[in-house]
């Protein structure tokens, strides 16, 4: 009995002490586990952090070196700046030049045609600039102001030979009558409105009454043929009323 009971005591002893060794063996398991899990995380987060500082590092020798290409681009911008500014100043120059010798060709064909009427308004210009002189009148109750001007010529003629007075609406001869009846009204030929247009007394005389446009101001202008150079205002009279409206 008594070696029985030894020998379930010394079996307990080793069974507590297998139990005390595979719990310090577990212990130290985990510990170990926990000691290279710990390690791999540190391992982990030191390379992602040195990534970015390269990253960042790389970025940055980057930026530093570009500046230098931004000078040569700026310098080559520069120059062709320059160029482009060169060239503009000397077809600037041409332009200057070419417009230059245009406007002395214009002033040459000016010159070279001074008889040449590109004015429609010339005839009343001249006879604005005309000296108009106040002379006696008529007697007629409804004329105004009579006057006459030595400045007065002649509007020129197409007709030629022996020349006979037409009354006929826009022949030759009645378009120069209207003419040389503006004139010495000093009325734009374009804007006159001619009222009444009759024999003046003899074959190579004429009178007109006109106003400009539809101005209540009404002239009575007598004029005569002169051989070779048209027909010429003689006098003018200003009338109160328009007598043949």
């Amino acid at each position: 009995m008594g070696s029985r009971f030894n020998q379930r005591d010394q079996k307990r002893k080793v069974n507590k002490i297998y139990n005390i060794a595979i719990t310090v063996v577990s212990i130290l398991i985990v510990i170990v586990a926990v000691s290279i899990f710990l390690s791999d995380d540190g391992t982990d987060t030191e390379k992602a952090t040195t990534e970015p500082k390269q990253t960042v590092e790389k970025d940055a020798k980057k930026k530093v070196d570009k500046p230098a290409g931004k000078e040569e681009d700026t310098d080559l911008t520069k120059e062709d700046e320059d160029e482009d500014s060169k060239a503009t100043e000397e077809g600037t120059e041409e332009d200057t030049e070419d417009g230059t010798d245009t406007d002395t060709n214009t002033d040459t064909n000016t010159d070279t045609n001074p008889d040449t009427d590109t004015n429609p308004d010339t005839d009343t210009d001249k006879a604005e600039d005309a000296e108009l002189v106040e002379v006696e009148g008529s007697g007629d109750g409804n004329v105004a102001t009579t006057y006459k001007s030595e400045s007065w010529k002649p509007v020129g003629t197409e007709q030629s030979g022996e020349h006979t007075t037409s009354f006929q609406k826009n022949s030759v001869d009645w378009n120069e009558m209207s003419k040389a009846i503006a004139h010495g009204a000093g009325i734009d030929q374009g804007n006159m409105r001619l009222w009444w247009l009759q024999n003046g007394g003899s074959p190579n005389t004429a009178i007109g009454t006109v106003s400009d446009g539809d101005n209540p101001k009404t002239f009575r202008v007598y004029i005569e043929w002169v051989d070779g150079s048209g027909w010429k205002p003689v006098k003018v009279e200003e009338l109160k009323t328009n007598d043949k409206k």
